[in-house]
This record gives C-alpha cells, structure tokens and sequence, in this order.
C-alpha cells in the first residue's frame, strides 16, 4: 500500500492537484467520521472539480480583460431609485446571449456599468472579450507586417466569443480614422452570427454619426446592434463622486 507522500507525489504526476491539496483533510475527514469508501471518494473528486472550475474562471477572466465591478447584491439601488432594476435582473440571467440578442447601456458617466452583466458569462461557461475603439487597430497594425497570423487570430476571437463587450464607446474623441470602418465590420460580422455585443456609452446613440464622421456608417452599427437589443438609459448622480466623497469624509473624520 501506498504511503501519503507516495500517494500525493502520483497525484502530482497526474497533475490532480484538487485531489493533492486536500487529501490529507479528507482521509483524517473520513477516519474520524467514520465515512463510507464512496461518500470519501466523491468528496475527493469534488475537490478536484472545484480546483479546475476556479481555474478556468481565472483563466477565462485574465483572457477577457474584464476589470472588476459590483455584483448586483451589492449595488446601492436607493442612490439612483429611477434605475431600470428590473431590466438589469433581466440580463443578468443571460438568457440574451443564448438568443444572440445584445444590450447597450447609456448614460452619464458613473450612473449605471455596475448594473452590466458583463463579468457573469465567464462563470456560466460562456466566453467573453472586452474591446475599445479608442485605439483598435494599434496592435494590430503593429503585428500586422511581422505577424499576420496574429492578426487573423485575435480578431476571430473578438468575433467568434460568445459575448463582446465595448466599454465606453467614445469616451475619446476624436476616434481613430480607422476605428469607425473596424467597428462597423465586428458588429456587421457578429450580427451575421447572432453573437451577443454590450456597449456602454455616455454618448447618445442620437451622437453617434457626429463621433464617427459619417452619418452612414454609424445608421448601419446602429441597424445591427438594435435589431435585436435591450436599451437601457441611466440617469442620475455618479456613483464614483459619491464614493469618492465617503472616502474623504473618513478620511478627514480620521484626522
């Protein structure tokens, strides 16, 4: 019979590192509970499942480039009370993503991106990329002589990923030259495959031809992203100002 340590070093090889960390506490679990062989063993298979489970979402995460935000559990709702809450709790049963349908979320600066169910598909084993126009083309264009695989590749998975993000579409103005003709074909490519979009924005959809420089182009995102699409307005006062505001009131009652 294998000892502990020759059990843990075989695990290591096998590369069951779930199974590996938390052997010693279940055996000592079982001994001292007196466990059946298969409720023992069924708990050491969970531990394993959860170890790739966390490890995937961390993966999936770091690939997205999605920052951190506010669950809905812990939104202050009561600061703006004029908020679409129901339409909010709507999305984020993501039932949007598996009918190819996509959602903007427009406002003032500060007022509702907690509310984006942006991070929830990476722990629904979807795929998600985050992406900006401000400066799209820019590593592309740079890889783009050298690297043309490169290339191809990043932009068939900002294409083929089961969500996309755009994060504050025109937040810099002016955009690229470049941006508005890169835009309009990922969202022309994605609504050929009904593959979800969420843009957030401070700008108006009524604006957005300005920001692009051509009236034409911004009817065609517009058309695409519309057809199928919850459109959620924000308004109110900025959560970051109010944050911002607790923070020196603690740090002034401090001193």
């Amino acid at each position: 019979m294998m000892t502990i340590p020759e059990i843990e070093r075989c695990l290591r090889q096998l590369r069951l590192s779930g199974v590996r960390d938390t052997l010693q506490t279940r055996v000592l679990q079982a001994q001292g509970a007196n466990q059946p062989f298969l409720e023992t063993f069924s708990l050491i298979l969970q531990d394993e499942l959860d170890r790739r489970q966390s490890r995937l979402i961390e993966r999936r995460y770091q690939q997205s480039g999605l920052d951190e935000k506010l669950t809905l559990a812990e939104f202050d709702w009561s600061f703006n009370p004029k908020l679409p809450r129901q339409t909010c709790f709507q999305l984020h049963t993501l039932s949007f993503i598996a009918a190819g349908e996509n959602a903007m979320l427009v406002g003032k600066p500060g007022t509702g991106n907690p509310t984006s169910p942006r991070r929830l598909p990476i722990r629904r084993s979807c795929t998600a990329t985050r992406s900006s126009i401000s400066r799209p083309m820019t590593s592309f264009h740079r890889h783009a002589l050298n690297a043309p695989a490169q290339r191809e590749a990043r932009m068939r998975t900002i294409i083929d990923c089961d969500l996309l993000v755009l994060d504050d579409l025109f937040l810099a103005r002016p955009i690229p030259d470049d941006a508005g003709a890169w835009l309009q074909t990922l969202i022309h490519q994605r609504y050929k495959l009904r593959r979800s979009v969420i843009v957030t924005s401070n700008r108006v959809v009524q604006d957005w031809g300005t920001y692009l420089r051509d009236n034409t182009m911004s009817t065609t995102i517009l058309d695409r992203l519309m057809h199928h699409c919850h459109l959620l307005e924000f308004d109110g006062r900025s959560y970051r100002l109010k944050e911002a505001a607790e923070a020196l009131a603690r740090k002034t009652k401090s001193n």
